[in-house]
């Protein structure tokens, strides 16, 4: 059934924020809330994975909520979990407990429920049956739902008459179902509850219609030497703790590290011809070419190849090869494959390749047709008369082949392309420019068949070896990579090593966040990610033992940390240096300003010297108004507006720089009638459910979480 099959392929992805949706396992509330007889998540202060809304998640609960799902998951896939899967799973889990013991209680409290009627017309009614249902039983070529399917499901489902598997998921699904029409009516609930004032939009009528034009002085920041504004540390913790609420503290870690990246020795690639040569011997003596094939490939190929399926290099090997003969290996990155060729059958399906230039109507009516495919009949006739196909397309062509000369690559008679398009060009014999245009919906395209048509499939026996790093190499750089280990004590030591020898290259992960599976260019870096944040790492600290990434071997470091629990003016430094460097800035340049006055600017920049600059806008508006060089600058636009007309102000800091600003004229918008656009706007600005997804944070805040997951899995 296409619902199962959709709900087993969306089985490992992680649930969405608000709307929980194909979930595969609800948890039951008394357990989760700590009702149970094993007592729930109300674990003790040891072990604990986080905390919602007072409700301490244990470690092991939490495993075991982890492991339930991690076993639904296989069973629906057939298939084990991945890390990617396990970490999905522990999202899915985490974001359950959160709507069970942050927004149930909201539920609750509004008397937020779904009875089992209006589960029912979810699930199978005619009036209000739920989008996903639907969606599941829409044929994707025709866009129409599937009613007869759709019943029989139902009718199975109900009568307990589906496969166990997949009676399990289906009623999984449907529990799922209640806490994602729980979800919805508390997100309409509090978006319906959403009202714009007339006076929000009075504010955003005279912000967009009310203009001033100005004349201004302007020193960016940039044009101050940063030498002469130095910043030291006293001034930025004396900063911080000045403005401790503008900074959000943050979790994270910086690690120094040294990458050995194992790639195949000349002895591996000796190695690797010599078990080439002794299976194209056994290929070509077997009396089952396809088996002893299948038994000895590290990739899984066909046996059946049509033409599209072969690159060149093996068409032009095979053009010289007899039945029964061997060739190869042939180069594909790492992957060598040797061939043993046994003829070729017929198929019901042609395969060619092609190239086009689409040339689409701008308008749909008579007109722009017309106007269309002249231009297509004036490029064909060019081609035919000596231009040059690809040059023409890629100047001429309106579609994602333009780039590429046209091309299409290989394709089948079997619906791939648009019917007339698919006629025309299995219709045609040989290759060569098509003499006539091909019309389609979608405009008209000149075609040039660079492949002819051919149902031939050839029967080839492929072994497909992967030159890989041997055993003995991947110990050499193993040991190699621990004797560094070994040999150094601090990330000082470990810095002094790597500027030492030429061949290492040390590395840097800047803020790296708890969650974080990847790094710079490393993937399924989990482990050093969780080495990093571990209990007794402290800064300075070297691993204690030598990652194993894929083919990488990785030493690394700590050089940084920073914790939401203790947030500290270092953790901050880059954005205070720059707030403080630019106060400081400013506070010389209005210095040299302290004398300017009246409304001359030419003057007063003359009289302050380089990077002064002087410049004027017109007819700008509070929320779209921009300046020239200082671009959005909200501060000097705001001055520009509370000016009275020809009023100079003194020289004030902006954000970019500092201004001395003179409005020289304003244009305010009279009083309407009828402020509706205004308010519409505001709603579209904000979105349909904006104040759902405010909703959504402040109950999340008020929940007080804290997630400890990411240093412990």
């Amino acid at each position: 059934m296409a619902l199962i099959n959709k709900i087993r392929e969306k089985s490992g992805i992680a649930v969405a924020v608000i709307a929980v949706a194909l979930m595969l396992f609800v948890v039951g509330g008394d357990f989760l809330s700590g009702n149970s007889a094993g007592g729930g998540l109300l674990g003790s202060d040891a072990n604990k994975v986080g905390t919602i809304n007072g409700v301490d998640v244990d470690y092991q609960q939490f495993v075991k909520l982890v492991d339930a799902q991690r076993q639904q998951l296989e069973l629906s896939t057939g298939r084990s979990a991945t890390d990617a899967d396990l970490r999905n799973i522990r999202e899915q889990v985490w974001e359950q407990l959160i709507q069970d013991n942050a927004f149930q209680p909201e539920y609750e409290e509004l008397g937020i429920d779904v009875s089992a009627e209006e589960l029912r017309e979810m699930i199978q009614g005619t009036k209000n049956l739920h989008p996903y249902i639907r969606q599941q039983f829409t044929d994707p070529n025709t866009g129409q739902f599937n009613q007869a399917q759709h019943r029989e499901f139902i009718n199975a489902a109900a009568n307990k008459t589906l496969p166990a598997e997949q009676q399990y998921i289906w009623d999984n699904f449907k529990s799922s179902l209640l806490q994602i029409r729980k979800s919805e009516k508390y997100q309409n609930l509090v978006a319906a509850s959403e009202y714009i004032t007339t006076a929000e939009a009075k504010k955003e009528y005279k912000a967009t219609t009310d203009k001033v034009s100005a004349e201004y002085l302007y020193v960016p920041f940039y044009s101050v030497n940063d030498t002469l504004a130095t910043v030291s540390e006293s001034d930025i913790n004396s900063y911080y703790s000045n403005h401790e609420d503008e900074f959000t503290p943050f979790d994270s870690r910086s690690f120094d590290y040294v990458v050995y990246q194992v790639v195949p020795s000349p002895e591996d690639s000796t190695a690797l011809q010599l078990e080439i040569n002794q299976l194209a011997r056994g290929l070509g003596g077997a009396e089952n070419a396809e088996a002893f094939a299948s038994a000895n490939s590290d990739v899984r190929n066909p046996y059946l190849w049509n033409s599209g399926e072969l690159s060149e290099e093996v068409k032009a090997l095979l053009s010289e090869t007899i039945v029964g003969g061997t060739f190869g290996p042939v180069k594909d990155g790492q992957n060598y494959t040797i061939y043993k060729y046994q003829g070729t059958e017929t198929d019901s399906l042609y395969t060619m390749r092609a190239s086009h230039i689409l040339i689409r109507p701008e308008t749909q009516d008579d007109a722009g047709k017309a106007e269309a495919r002249t231009k297509a009949q004036d490029l064909l006739n060019q081609i035919k008369n000596g231009a040059d196909f690809a040059t023409m397309a890629r100047i001429n062509g309106t579609d994602g082949t333009a780039q590429q000369g046209g091309d299409l690559g290989y394709f089948s008679n079997n619906g791939q392309m648009v019917k007339p398009f698919e006629d025309a060009l299995f219709a045609f014999r040989g290759e060569g420019l098509m003499p006539n245009l091909v019309e389609t919906d979608f405009g008209y395209h000149i075609i040039k068949v660079t492949e002819a048509k051919s149902n031939l499939k050839y029967k080839l026996a492929a072994i497909t070896k992967v030159l890989q790093p041997s055993e003995a190499t991947l110990n050499i750089a193993y040991q190699e990579a621990e004797d560094l280990r070994a040999s150094v004590g601090s990330v000082e030591e470990l810095k002094e090593k790597a500027d030492a020898d030429p061949n290492l290259t040390l590395l840097t992960a800047q803020r790296v966040n708890p969650g974080a599976s990847s790094f710079n260019t490393i993937q399924d870096g989990r482990e050093v990610v969780l080495w990093a944040f571990g209990e007794d790492v402290e800064t300075g600290d070297v691993a204690d033992r030598v990652f194993v990434i894929n083919d990488s071997y990785i030493v690394a470091g700590l050089t940084g940390a920073t914790d939401a629990e203790d947030p500290k003016a270092s953790d901050f430094k880059t954005a205070i240096e720059t707030k403080v460097r630019n106060q400081k800035k400013a506070e010389i340049i209005m210095g040299q300003l302290a004398n300017a006055n009246g409304s001359d600017f030419e003057a007063m920049a003359k009289a302050y010297g380089a990077g002064a600059l002087v410049e004027t806008v017109e007819d700008i508006t509070f929320q779209t108004g921009m300046l020239n060089s200082a671009g959005i600058d909200g501060v000097a636009i705001g001055k520009a507006f509370g000016l009275a007309v020809n009023k100079v102000s003194a020289p004030f800091k902006g954000q970019n720089g500092v201004f001395v600003m003179k409005k020289t004229n304003e244009s305010i918008a009279p009083e309407v009638a009828d402020y509706s656009q205004y308010k519409e706007n505001i709603r579209q600005r904000r979105g349909l459910y904006s104040s759902a997804q405010l909703a959504d944070q402040a109950v999340r805040e008020a929940a007080e979480i804290t997630d400890r997951r990411a240093k412990m899995f």
